[in-house]
Formats: structure tokens, sequence, C-alpha cells
């Protein structure tokens, strides 16, 4: 591989940790670097992860045999917009504005304007940075419904957050504003209405043509006020167009990268979220229906992206990091009974709790020149957050006070098998009833909700959360108290000056007295 640069690609996650006084760890130049980070895939949707899965994903089970596999990496929210703030950001959602929920399509920014993020991170250090798929952070689109001017640029968007590039949709496809948008435009614009439509293959629904001229024709045909979209968009189309745009856009930088610019891909993909509609050549794949065909799909373009690294010649190092951003959505109860396949991996609940169905989920890091004895299964905590601080450390750039205050690097796993590392206490969001985890080593306290009582739980021997011992070690629940106070009023989880969280008090913190933390944050 003379010649060629570094390539890191990431398939979602990592975080911030000081090696300072440890042994030094030798490490390969600047790696290219690709996210690849799905959407509502389970623990247990990666069969190797899950023995009794109902399907296959021999590319994604090729990166854990070549790569690590961190059976308890968490996201950091349990629900989309939260957990991607975070992936890029390295710092938890609930600092922001928004306390609960996702956001629309388009609405002022999540991530403010002087935020670092990976993508400007990266840049800063000489890479070229490009977001293909679903953005899902918020974006100022020009003008209202039905009083657009497409001929205006989109704002507050990738292009304004680090990426030099961008190829996607701006939100989840139920959200509407649906069209192939390339830079700042749509070359279709979206200009025709429609909202759900009965799903044939699974219980959700479909996003397809025909496609109405007005939202009244939409609530007409469908009882549903209509969203706007592009007269050429199918939600089938997603997956596919995604990975031939990420492809075209690396090829573009092959040459850079050889000769020492290299590049970073985050890659989103809307699988296996809603809807869930394989396309017609995976049909009879796998044993649990449609959504084991969304999956199969998802993997098959995993492997489209993976047999390009190879030809080109960037695979080697290329840090491969896959992962998701919350657990499975609901349906996971009708495929256990249908089918006998199991989205969560055995762990409780799903798609927005706080239990571990809801944000462990699958995290596997691939980079043939850089990780020590590949083929390693990691069993301790760490967080998809972790990422912004791993690549710090890897590229020996220390980050400002002011960004990643929640990320800790975990770069010494993947060079020092032998490495002792611990992360610092790990905060977790469930969006159903707002509740708040934190987990240090075994150890997962969920504090108390204007509804529902504190719970703790032994994860060594009771991942499953089943048998509460909040009454059995009441020091165990004062400890974790103090701490998640502490993480959130010092707004930052690592060490360094303390910040602010973007607003005041909030109801979601019942267990926490409002002039404690007033006083603390002044």
């Amino acid at each position: 591989m003379k010649g060629i640069v570094n390539t890191i690609v990431v398939l979602f996650v990592l975080s911030t940790f000081s090696c300072k006084g440890d042994k030094a760890h030798s490490k390969p130049n600047k790696p290219n670097i690709i996210i690849i980070f799905t959407d509502d895939q389970g623990y247990g949707d990666v069969s190797a992860l899950n023995p009794n899965a109902k399907f296959k994903t021999p590319n994604i089970d090729m990166l854990a045999k070549e790569g690590i596999v961190f059976t308890n990496a968490h996201s950091a929210s349990s629900v989309c917009t939260p957990s991607r703030y975070s992936l890029l950001t390295g710092r938890y959602p609930w600092r922001t504005r928004l306390k609960k929920g996702v956001m629309a399509a388009e609405g002022v920014g999540l991530i403010e304007k002087g935020r670092m993020t990976l993508a400007s991170f990266l840049k800063n250090q000489g890479y070229h940075t490009a977001m293909v798929g679903k953005w899902h952070l918020g974006m100022d689109i020009p003008g209202e419904k039905m009083n657009r001017d497409w001929t205006k640029p989109l704002q507050d968007m990738p292009l304004d957050k680090g990426f030099d590039y961008f190829y996607g949709i701006p939100a989840s496809l139920n959200f509407g504003v649906l069209a192939w948008f390339e830079g700042r435009y749509a070359k279709v614009p979206p200009t025709k209405y429609s909202n759900k439509k009965k799903n044939a293959r699974h219980l959700d629904y479909r996003i397809i043509p025909p496609y109405d001229n007005t939202p009244e024709e939409t609530l007409a045909n469908l009882d549903k006020v209509g969203f706007e979209i592009a007269p050429d968009f199918i939600d089938n189309q997603c997956l596919t167009k995604f990975t031939d745009k990420a492809i075209d856009w690396i090829n573009t930088k092959k040459e850079d990268s050889k000769n020492g610019k290299p590049f970073f891909l985050y890659l989103p993909y809307t699988s296996p979220h809603y809807p869930v509609c394989p396309l017609p050549e995976f049909k009879g794949q796998g044993d649990a229906g449609a959504y084991g065909e969304f999956v199969v799909e998802t993997d098959f373009h995993v492997g489209r992206i993976l047999n390009y690294l190879k030809k080109s010649g960037l695979y080697e190092n290329t840090l491969i990091v896959f992962t998701s951003d919350n657990g499975p959505e609901n349906s996971w109860k009708q495929r256990i009974e249908e089918f006998g396949h199991d989205s969560r991996g055995g762990f409780r609940a799903g798609k927005r709790f706080v239990y571990e169905g809801g944000h462990r989920i699958p995290f596997i890091v691939h980079w043939p020149k850089g990780i020590k004895n590949p083929g390693r299964y990691w069993n301790r905590p760490l967080g998809q957050i972790d990422l912004l601080a791993t690549i710090s450390e890897l590229l020996g750039a220390k980050l400002p006070d002011t960004a990643g205050e929640d990320s800790q690097s975990f770069l010494p796993v993947l060079l020092d098998p032998n490495f002792n590392y611990k992360r610092l206490p790990l905060i977790n969001f469930g969006n159903t009833g707002q509740r708040y985890s934190i987990t240090e080593d075994d150890w997962k306290l969920i504090l108390p909700s204007s509804k529902k009582p504190a719970e703790l739980y032994n994860l060594s021997f009771d991942s499953s959360e089943k048998n509460n011992l909040v009454n059995k070690y009441p020091e165990k629940v004062t400890k974790l108290t103090n701490k998640i106070n502490e993480i959130i009023v010092n707004g930052r989880t690592t060490s360094g000056s303390t910040q602010k969280n973007d607003t005041g008090y909030w109801q979601g913190l019942v267990w926490m007295d409002e002039q404690y933390y007033t006083t603390k944050t002044q």
C-alpha cells in the first residue's frame, strides 16, 4: 500500500479520553474516515452479534471478524435527532434546547453556529469532508409550504457544519420535504404532495407515486395533509442513491488521499427505519419477512462500499465504524411473535426507551492497518459520543474546552488489546417518559421521572434489566445520583473548564432541586 494515505471508515461511534501518563501507542498516519450510520437497527439485527438472527449480514459480519466488536456501546439517546447531534459533536443532546422528541424536516439547526463537529474538526486537519444520507438536525428551507422559491439555497445545513459536500434528504421520510438534494439545491424540487400510503409488505407505510398537486388533494385522497415531495422521489431508492453518491465522491478524492489529503465521509442510511421497503431483488432473503430483507439490502450496500475500497487500494488503512442511531422500532414485538427474530438482541424494550434495548446498539470498528489483534470482542461501556475525542487523539490534535465536552477517547483499545480502559460515567436518555440513566462499570441507575420511581440494575448478570436493586443498594443510588448531577451542572463529563448548558433548569430533572441547579450553574 506504498503511497496510500491511511483511510478510516467509521460506521458510527466514539468518545473523549486522555492518555496522559499512559504508555505511548504507535499508530499509522492520517487515515481516511467513513462513518456508516444506520437508522433504527437493533443490536440483534447483525448476525455476528445475534447467533439466532433470522437473516445474515455477511458484510457487517466481515467487519466484525476483521475488526473489534464493542458489545456494550450506546447511542446518547433512544431516538434519532439527539443521537445524531451527539455523534457529530461529542456533547450530550439534552444540554441543547431539544429536551425530548426529534426535529422536523425544517427548523433552526440543533448544532449551533460555531459548535465544533467531526466534520469541521477534520476539515481543519486537512480532510475532504462529505455527508451523504439523512440529516435530521434541522435546516433553513426557503419560504413556506405552498410558497417556496426553490432557486434559493438551503441554509443552516451540512455545508454550514463543516461538510464540503452534501447529498441527501433533510429528515426521516415521514417528515416530508423529500427530494434528492445535492449541495444547497434539489435538481428536481419537491413541488408535489403526498403522505403515508399502505405498505403491502409491512405494518408501516410507503412514500410512493402517484403524487398530488396540492396538500388538499392529498387530504382528500389519504385523509392526511400532504407534505412536499419531488415528482422523481421514491422511498426505496434511498439506499442505492446514497451508496452510488458516496462511492462517486470517494472516487473523486482517491488520488488526493494517496497524495496526503485524506477524506471523511459520514454516511447515515435511512434503513431499516420505516418505511420498510426492500427492493424486489431482495425478496425472500432471510426468514424475517420484509424487515429482514431490508436489513439484508442494507448489508449489501455496506458491501458495495467495502468492495470499492478494496479495488481502489484504500481498504487497509480505512477505519470503519459501523453503528446505528438507536434501538429497533416497536415492530420488534411482531418479529419475535411471527418469525422468532429479536431485533433487540435480548435486551429490554426498544426505540424511545431508556432501557438497554433503546440505546445499546451495534458498534464495530474496522481498521486493518491500525487495530491490533482484530477479531476481538470488547464488553466494557462506551458511547457513540466518544467518536470526536477518539479521532482527535488519533490525529494528535487536542480539542478545545468548548468542544466534545462529553467525549472520551477509546483509541487505546484499538491499539493495545491489553489496555485497561475505563469509561467515565455514561448518560443515556429515553424519550418515553423523559427518563435519564447513568451507567458506571456494571451499575446502571435509571433516575426517577414524574411518573416512575428510580431503578437500579447490575448489568453484569442482569443485562435484560429484570431485577430492580434500588432498595437493596441505596448507597449506590446516592453515589450515582451525585455523579449525574455533577455531570449535568458542570456542562461536561471530561476534565476541563466548566461549560454552560444551553438552557436553565428543565422539568425532566425531577430528582434534582431547581435551586441546586441554578446555584451550581451560575
